[in-house]
């Protein structure tokens, strides 16, 4: 079937490949949702996570549809969030879907900035965590920051043995992205390091510490992430959607959900606390600096 995206106010529409910030393919049971702004790194701007929202709806709503696989196009999975390309949209109003704040795109300071994220980032990675099939992150390259956030909503993660994981937003005097999930994907003593150091974890390292499933040679990730895919298919549908839902509580009755509301007030008073006494709510960090500081 041809790719389709969906614009963030109309109906699905055909449009050419590379015009599309998410790729949407199904093959036989397993949905393909791919990341598509390679030239960036699959930077994560306003309109690819309403892509992604809109991809992730889909899925849900075919029947035909047993399980979703995520990934990037390109060299990286994702490098996070948007903070300074071309296509950085973070000032323009979407129509809301993960939250009832306010449009954030006319307002200022702390009140802009909670409302935005509350519904781009803690909001929809939250309702992607529950959607009812099971969802494969097929990671390659770059997964920072943001890109963590999508990995981990994620049921299961294959990785190539190229991929790394970080999230160096400490050095913006930032507790961590947005959905703090580390200490709940990696041991707490884990967590910290890979927060206070910012340095970059190794597939394997990441595997070690339970954080993924399976590391897969790079050549061979498309089609181990689709074997595996096609294999949890094969499983009835309500099976998989009580399981996925039973693991979820679990999770959330050891503090998960509760835990990331806690750190979200801490990661927007460092926001506050940055356009106080820095440049800006980023320590006056940017793409330039932050690669500078991770020696990349």
């Amino acid at each position: 079937m041809p790719a389709t995206r969906t614009d963030d106010h109309q109906d699905p529409v055909d449009v050419p490949p590379e015009e599309q910030v998410v790729l949407y393919e199904r093959r036989g049971p397993v949905a393909h949702v791919t990341m598509n702004r390679p030239r960036y790194r699959n930077a994560q701007n306003s309109a690819m996570t309403y892509a992604l929202d809109a991809a992730f709806y889909r899925a849900a709503e075919d029947d035909e549809v047993k399980v979703v696989v995520l990934g990037g196009a390109g060299d990286h999975f994702s490098a996070g969030h948007d903070i300074g390309t071309p296509g950085r949209d973070a000032h323009l109003p979407f129509e809301r879907r993960a939250g009832l704040w306010w449009d954030h795109s006319d307002k200022q300071g702390a009140e802009s900035r909670y409302a935005r994220e509350s519904e781009v980032y803690l909001g929809m990675c939250r309702r992607w965590r529950e959607l009812p099939k099971p969802v494969v992150a097929s990671v390659q390259g770059a997964c920072v920051a943001g890109g963590l956030m999508l990995a981990w909503v994620c049921d299961l993660i294959v990785a190539a043995d190229d991929a790394f994981f970080a999230d160096p937003v400490v050095r913006m005097g930032i507790p961590g992205v947005e959905y703090f999930a580390h200490p709940w994907v990696m041991p707490p003593r884990i967590a910290k390091e890979f927060l206070f150091t910012g340095d970059r974890m190794t597939a394997q390292r990441a595997y070690e510490v339970g954080m993924v499933n399976r590391v897969v040679p790079r050549a061979e990730l498309t089609d181990r992430t689709r074997d595996l895919a096609e294999r949890i298919a094969e499983m009835p549908r309500l099976g998989l959607a009580l399981t996925k839902r039973a693991v979820n509580q679990a999770e959330d009755l050891q503090g998960l959900h509760a835990g990331m509301d806690s750190v979200f007030g801490l990661h927007h008073l460092a926001h506050a606390h940055n356009a106080e006494v820095a440049t800006d709510s980023l320590g006056g960090m940017d793409i330039a600096s932050m690669k500078k500081k991770a020696g990349a």
